[in-house]
């Protein structure tokens, strides 16, 4: 009796058995025993024909088929060359980001008295909004819609100036500000509800002609501090064909009640989704995080599992639920996404990166003067060969905007050079134009425009 033994990696299709396709007529499927020669197989034949590489093929790396067949007899043996197959790479033309401009920002107040949220300063020359438009840049996404409502007028001049021209080639994508409006019908005549609400009140845009291959929609937050490239994220939401990914990461207990909290199966699959849950729901959130990466003493110290407030959508999948499914839901991290756990496919994507929710004016000063910090000990650790031949441990920065790969881009304000006379500087970011005379700054950041002369003393100051 003859036996046949075939190996798959997962999720990598195979080839679909045929009735009479196997030993000379005789029907089988796959796994079943095979009866007779493979010297004189037709199905051998067939499978070796299917699983040869061609040439075309050689430069395929994803996803492979490997087959041994094997029979009583000694000097049988038939060794199928493995073909290669092509994993699908997903092209950011047929990705959308949509960019929330925010609410009315009243725990950032006063920086929010005369500007939306996204257009709070951060690391003394950049915006908030910033942050997600340069990580789109990066990302190669070049079709980017940001929705304001709330003082807009300073964020789209900076949008105007920062991201129409200077030097950023869209190709055929753009960048696009979609305003809350009034339209006809009792309907149209509210302002945005919500998020939810937000890109309902727009869902037209994606039945323009340009957007009509917009397969995957990214719902973004404008007032988030991280590093991200998104097509990393697409690419999983994509491998895993699911119809929402959410993006999510380890955080402590003394803030766990400030995000959207999640459960996944083993599966990293999302099974329950709580939006800022308190007290004994708080505490039933509370899961085993060393399942995802962490040791013990970092579970401990980060066991819950936050939502980053960062979704990618099927788009037909967004289009259906915002319009059919939930016509009446304001909000995603509310109401749309805790019920879209129970009836659709959500995995969860880590992201293990530095990333802040700059949503109170203490998470906007301590993450400013993070940026300042030489050697602050929390997250990345390099190991440096000094030239004396001794290693030196050292643990980075949390986050910086210095990276020549992925820079951040922001408004040029065609500003001298900062003039420095005869002052002492620590651990401190000074942005452009501005004058220092006699003074001393230690872990600071100085905005723009200013001047700081004889005697002035700054220590952790904005």
């Amino acid at each position: 009796m003859d036996s046949a033994c075939v190996a798959f990696k997962a999720n990598v299709p195979a080839i679909k058995g045929r009735r009479g396709g196997f030993n000379n007529g005789d029907n089988g499927f796959w796994g079943e025993k095979i009866r007779g020669s493979l010297s004189n197989s037709v199905w051998v034949n067939h499978v070796a024909e299917n699983l040869r590489t061609q040439s075309r093929e050689k430069k395929i790396k994803p996803g492979m088929i490997s087959a041994i067949l094997t029979s009583n007899n000694p000097w049988e043996a038939v060794k199928i060359q493995p073909a290669w197959l092509e994993r699908r790479r997903v092209d950011p033309k047929n990705v959308a980001s949509i960019i929330l401009g925010g609410g009315a920002g009243t725990h950032l107040f006063p920086l929010t008295r005369r500007a939306a949220t996204p257009a709070v300063p951060i690391g003394g020359c950049y915006k908030l909004i910033d942050i997600p438009m340069s990580n789109c840049i990066n990302s190669g996404i070049n079709k980017i819609f940001v929705l304001t409502q709330f003082n807009s007028a300073s964020l789209n001049r900076h949008l105007a100036r920062t991201y129409f021209g200077n030097g950023i080639n869209y190709g055929d994508g753009f960048v696009e500000v979609l305003a809350a409006t009034q339209t006809p019908g009792e309907a149209g005549k509210k302002w945005f509800q919500g998020t939810a609400d937000a890109v309902r009140q727009f869902t037209w845009v994606f039945e323009d002609a340009k957007n009509s291959n917009v397969e995957n929609v990214l719902i973004l937050c404008g007032d988030h501090l991280y590093r991200m490239d998104y097509m990393d994220f697409v690419q999983s939401h994509v491998d895993r064909n699911a119809d929402i990914t959410i993006s999510c990461r380890p955080v402590g207990g003394s803030r766990a009640s400030d995000y959207g909290l999640v459960k996944v199966d083993n599966r990293g699959h999302i099974i329950q989704f709580a939006e800022k849950p308190k007290g004994a729901d708080l505490k039933a959130m509370q899961v085993d995080t060393t399942v995802l990466g962490l040791s013990r003493e970092e579970a401990m110290q980060s066991p819950y599992i936050a939502s980053m407030g960062i979704y990618v959508f099927k788009t037909d999948v967004l289009l259906q639920l915002l319009q059919w499914r939930y016509p009446t839901a304001n909000d995603f991290g509310s109401e749309i996404i805790p019920s879209a756990v129970m009836e659709h496919d959500v995995p969860a994507y880590i992201f293990r990166d530095y990333w802040e929710d700059i949503g109170t004016i203490k998470t906007f000063y301590e993450a400013n003067l993070a940026l300042t910090e030489e050697l602050n000990g929390i997250v990345l650790n390099t190991l440096i060969r000094l030239t004396s031949g001794k290693c030196l441990f050292i643990q980075l920065p949390k986050f910086e905007f210095y990276d020549p790969k992925t820079p951040f881009y922001t408004s040029p304000r065609f500003l001298p050079p900062t003039k420095i006379d005869n002052c002492r500087i620590v651990e401190s970011i000074i942005s452009h134009g501005c004058f220092l005379r006699e003074c001393s700054v230690q872990h600071s950041i100085v905005g723009e425009r200013s001047r700081l002369d004889y005697g002035v003393e700054l220590q952790v100051k904005l």
